[in-house]
């Protein structure tokens, strides 16, 4: 493998793969760097490695695997020309040309590159929590809410983000628990008041999930007062923690432009980055949808911004 490339990837769930496939299938060879599989920041294949069944990707009308449909994009990059390198990229220069990206003491070189190194859901830090992801534990309400139909489940956090959530549950469950630290939402108040008048949601004040239950799947909670520090048992086969996301950017920070929150900033309607011939896609800059589908979207369209700049460039 030659260390000159015409396009790197860094990352491979849905965006970067798509790209992957889109820029291969243009005869531009990508190397896709796609992260440790010892990492939960960035490990190949993204967040849907910790999903099981996805029912709302289209084309898969009987629902599939998380890990099953990343293998396929793979698959169907590589069959298409890109290589691939299983490691992490540990460092970045984006001031001259052409790129560098370092793999420890490695220097490869790119006239382009698409940074689509996703985001991860902020967890609880509590044991078993990984264990039980995707049985009975979620991070994402329109991907998994479908399956606790008369379910009796727990959203965890006070912010809108949790309210949607618990919203959106209250479809399918037969009642939302809504586990808030303090005594108070942080919401915006249009949200706080549609919790607050929406009967199948309760809410617990200054409460905190301490304790996950259950071998095979998510059995119960324990609660635990922030106040006093007393527990109390909740029956619940659902948790969805609803606390906030971190896009893995820091090996951008001082490189890219990036909001506040640390997501990339891309020019509106494309994916260009403040830099010209490296483009950003999927959840590393998207906060609002975060779906597979839209990050597998806005990855074809890195691809096709991509190599309209490189046919312009030469």
């Amino acid at each position: 493998m030659s260390n000159a490339h015409k396009v790197i990837i860094i990352g491979s769930g849905p965006a970067g793969l798509t790209s992957a496939i889109y820029t291969a299938r243009a005869s531009l060879s990508p190397l896709v760097i796609e992260g440790e599989p010892s990492s939960t920041s960035d490990q190949p294949g993204g967040q849907l490695m910790l999903t099981t069944e996805v029912e709302n990707f289209p084309g898969f009308p009987e629902g599939i695997m998380g890990p099953e449909l990343m293998m396929r994009f793979r698959e169907q990059a590589a069959r298409f020309g890109a290589e691939f390198i299983t490691e992490k990229v540990t460092k970045v220069d984006f001031n001259s040309r052409p790129f560098k990206v370092w793999i420890r003491d490695t220097e490869h070189t790119a006239d382009s590159i698409i940074v689509a190194t996703g985001a991860q859901s902020l967890m609880l830090d509590l044991p078993r929590e990984s264990e039980l992801i995707g049985h009975g534990v979620s991070t994402c309400a329109t991907c998994d809410g479908f399956f606790f139909r008369n379910h009796e489940i727990a959203v965890v956090g006070g912010g809108d983000s949790a309210i949607e959530e618990a919203m959106f549950l209250t479809k399918f469950a037969s009642k939302v628990h809504l586990i808030v630290r303090r005594d108070a939402l942080r919401a915006s108040r249009i949200m706080q008041e549609r919790a607050l008048n929406n009967e199948k949601i309760q809410i617990h004040w200054n409460s905190r999930v301490s304790e996950l239950h259950g071998t095979d799947k998510l059995e119960s909670v324990t609660l635990e007062s922030t106040t006093d520090g007393s527990t109390s048992p909740l029956g619940v086969t659902g948790l969805f923690i609803a606390i906030g996301h971190k896009p893995n950017t820091g090996l951008f920070t001082g490189v890219l432009d990036m909001e506040d929150s640390g997501y990339l900033l891309t020019r509106e309607g494309s994916t260009y980055t403040n830099i010209d011939g490296v483009f950003a896609c999927g959840d590393v800059q998207d906060h609002v949808y975060r779906q597979a589908i839209t990050a597998a979207g806005s990855g074809c369209a890195a691809a096709i911004d991509c190599e309209r700049w490189l046919e312009h460039q030469h």
